[in-house]
């Protein structure tokens, strides 16, 4: 490992050389299970064939032109996303953060637009909306913020899950100009709220009444994760303001900010820009991705083997103390213990499986979209050996 990389990840000691399917090998030849798909970027699991095909077959034509000129794929991409979701109008950049970032800048000017000086957004504890400075102002985690003050201003923070909270906020503040929330946390521990479907509705509703604006980071929970394209399809709602990265691109760098109705004309000429986004190559991935998913049933498949192994798990954990809960929606799964977890990444590596833990006591796991009932049940038994172990230690 090279001496010169700023000191920004804790890596595990393994370099990967290649992968197929939901398997990787590292460069000594050791086969592992890939239970976390580049942190829910690798739906379609590795090299698969047909995205790799027209990756390749795009290179070969056109990388990159600036943004100053009509992109076919970019437009073909965006018409693709409008059609799945029902929104209106797409702006390409290169991330999560990114696509955040945008809704917050896009929030702000609506607020602007009313005549509102300081417009404020809602967020929720415990959320991740990225690392840049406002979408680290925006996250609910101390450890992300800390020695990054002064933080940028704008957010009112409530607990997730907390429709109380969101109406105590509407009663007193004038300034509030969008609500901007995760259907399911993912980096806060695969938190999802009671009731998801009236969690989402309920704050549809507050947003109409108050003429605010209902943004919804999709960044983990979307394109066929939780079993729908996205997670509001889950409920009868439809947001103003939609984020999407990770899986969009299945590896190639790619986000977006999908708006709707009176979000979709708010960004003007000049109000916002990127230089890669939304290039020819991450677009021509973009809409292999979608299409790739379609044909192959891959939000069906999602569902169905995100309960298998959230069953499986159920059945292996159901006498065993330490194990608090099991919670999944499609292939965000969460298991949580009772105590701090960390070194059950690097037994899993040990044992050939790569897995994650997010908010120091729960193992997440989020496989590629592709995997199968032989591969889930495999998943589970490796890993609930290892968490049994684990416990009795």
């Amino acid at each position: 490992m090279s001496n010169h990389l700023m000191n920004t990840y804790m890596r595990q000691p393994v370099t990967f050389a290649k992968g197929e399917g939901i398997w990787l090998w590292d460069d000594k030849g050791e086969k592992y299970l890939d239970a976390l798909a580049g942190v829910a970027v690798n739906g379609l699991g590795h090299a698969h064939p047909k995205l790799v095909k027209v990756i390749s077959e795009q290179a070969a034509k056109l990388i990159h032109v600036s943004n100053i000129y009509n992109i076919a794929e970019q437009a073909a991409l965006a018409d693709k996303l409008c059609e799945i979701s029902g929104m209106d109008k797409v702006f390409f950049c290169n991330s999560g953060c990114e696509a955040n970032e945008a809704a917050i800048k896009l929030a702000r000017l609506y607020g602007h637009n009313k005549g509102i000086k300081t417009p404020e957004i809602i967020v929720m504890d415990k959320s991740f909306h990225g690392r840049t400075m406002a979408t680290l102002s925006a996250t609910g985690n101390r450890k992300v913020q800390a020695g990054f003050e002064p933080l940028v201003s704008g957010f009112i923070r409530v607990p997730f899950d907390d429709i109380e909270a969101v109406k105590q906020v509407a009663s007193r503040n004038s300034n509030v100009v969008a609500i901007l929330v995760e259907p399911v946390q993912g980096e806060g521990g695969i938190n999802i709220p009671k009731d998801a479907g009236a969690y989402l509705e309920t704050l549809r509703e507050i947003c109409d009444a108050n003429g605010w604006l209902l943004m919804l980071d999709e960044v983990q929970t979307g394109i066929g994760r939780t079993g729908t394209w996205f997670a509001f399809q889950h409920t009868s709602i439809k947001p103003d303001v939609m984020t999407l990265a990770k899986g969009l691109g299945s590896g190639v760098p790619i986000g977006a900010c999908v708006a709707s109705g009176k979000a979709a004309e708010v960004f003007t000429y000049g109000k916002h820009g990127s230089t890669f986004g939304g290039n020819p190559l991450a677009t021509a991935a973009g809409l292999a991705t979608l299409c790739i998913i379609e044909e192959e049933g891959l939000r069906e498949n999602s569902e169905k083997i995100g309960n298998l192994i959230r069953a499986g798990f159920e059945a292996e954990f159901k006498d065993i103390k330490g194990v608090t809960v099991i919670r999944n929606a499609g292939l965000m799964i969460g298991i949580e213990l009772d105590r701090p977890c960390g070194d059950l990444v690097k037994m899993a590596l040990e044992a050939k499986l790569l897995i994650n833990v997010t908010a120091d006591k729960v193992v997440r796991l989020l496989p590629p979209l592709i995997m199968n009932e032989a591969e889930a049940n495999e998943l589970v038994r490796r890993l609930a050996a290892l968490i049994k172990t684990f416990l009795n230690n």
